[in-house]
């Protein structure tokens, strides 16, 4: 049986906006990782894990893993605390 995780992906360095945090990931778990020994890169025999499928929603990739027998995990994103405050604030105290 393979493994997937479903998560969001977070966002790069560049983005300060939350544009590409829209789509969910299936994401394949790789089987064997090995180290090179030569350059100490991480590899696998295993091209599954090079496959990225996006979903609208969360619901849409369950259903997705669960229709071809796939032993999925889902990561939900972290929500991101907003503190509202003006210039000032920063001198006041």
């Amino acid at each position: 049986m393979k493994k997937v995780k479903i998560y969001i992906p977070t966002k790069t360095a560049m983005q300060s906006a939350k544009g590409n945090q829209r789509k969910w990931v299936l994401q394949f778990a790789s089987k064997d990782p090995k180290i090179n020994p030569l350059m100490g890169w991480e590899s696998s025999m295993d091209t599954l894990d090079e496959i990225r499928i996006e979903f609208e929603n969360k619901e849409q990739a369950i259903t997705y893993a669960k229709n071809n027998n796939f032993e999925y995990e889902v990561i939900e994103p972290n929500k991101r605390k907003f503190v509202i405050k003006s210039y000032a604030d920063n001198f006041t105290k």
